[in-house]
């Protein structure tokens, strides 16, 4: 048992990326990975060959299990849902966030993936993410494997259809989140839109307790309008990683108001997504941006 407590802890860092990525939720994730944890150690493992791809079959059951319950209990968020991000300081990731985040899972992918069905999330995340054979992924979602090869094709035409990576330069990155606030904080509306892809998305979720600020807009004079009403903020923005690309913590007296996660694209910002729930704000380490 020692033994395999030690295996498992050299998975850890996998398995917990994996449950990150299906759930969108860092909290989940690890109640997902202790899950497994205490599966595997009732199970008889004498016979498995490959310890590392069996452990990240078992995470991904237990995260089709929960990812299913909600759904069955109704316990997905009305309107916009935002996954947790991953905040990390301005100048370098966190080696525990690294490992976390060693595709560049920007957040609005994980955006995107909340509108797949458990299924095309599984298959998606699994094969595309961690080049899990459709033979594996198969039994998991109780489909053939030709099934479950569909089950992600699905999810990829989603996936190339929406705004989802950043470009790689990130000091560009943060010229143009630079110049999105500077314009916000001048009033400048035209300046804003410039800044803006015509067909930027903004996601926004204020959870229960701000229901005014759950929207979704499209278009960049639709977004800018967004943005100017809430230009008061713009001088209380700390720079920030936000899963990897350059973002904001905006904290007013110090105290969080929202992550803001930018995806650029050829110098224009191509999507905004905005957790800005005080109770999911509040379960979020914020601490490495002081």
């Amino acid at each position: 048992m020692e033994e395999l407590a030690e295996r498992f802890e050299e998975h850890r860092s996998r398995l917990r990326a994996v449950a990150y990525r299906m759930l969108g939720s860092l909290t989940e994730a690890d109640d997902a990975v202790q899950d497994a944890w205490l599966r595997v150690s009732r199970a008889d493992t004498a016979r498995v060959e490959n310890l590392g791809a069996w452990l990240t079959t078992v995470v991904a059951r237990v995260c089709l299990n929960m990812l299913r319950s909600r759904r069955s209990r109704r316990e997905e968020p009305l309107g916009v849902h935002v996954p947790d991000p991953i905040v990390s300081r301005a100048e370098g990731l966190d080696p525990e966030h690294e490992a976390l985040l060693a595709d560049s899972v920007g957040l609005a992918l994980l955006v995107v993936l909340e509108t797949l069905s458990p299924a095309e999330r599984l298959a998606f995340v699994l094969h595309d993410m961690f080049a899990v054979p459709f033979e594996e992924i198969a039994p998991i979602v109780e489909r053939s494997p030709t099934a479950a090869r569909q089950l992600a094709s699905r999810a990829r035409r989603r996936v190339r259809g929406a705004p989802t990576a950043s470009d790689a330069d990130l000091p560009a990155q943060r010229k143009v989140v630079d110049a999105f606030f500077a314009a916000a904080r001048d009033g400048d509306f035209e300046g804003l839109v410039a800044v803006l892809d015509p067909d930027v998305v903004l996601h926004s979720d204020g959870g229960v307790a701000r229901p005014k600020v759950t929207i979704e807009a499209h278009g960049a004079r639709a977004v800018a309008e967004r943005a100017f009403m809430f230009a008061r903020l713009s001088p209380h923005a700390r720079p920030a990683l936000v899963n990897g690309a350059a973002g904001v913590v905006v904290a007013p007296r110090d105290r969080p108001f929202s992550v803001m996660a930018f995806t650029i694209a050829g110098g224009k910002i191509v999507a905004i997504d905005v957790l800005a729930d005080p109770e999911r704000l509040s379960r979020l380490d914020l601490t490495v941006i002081g």
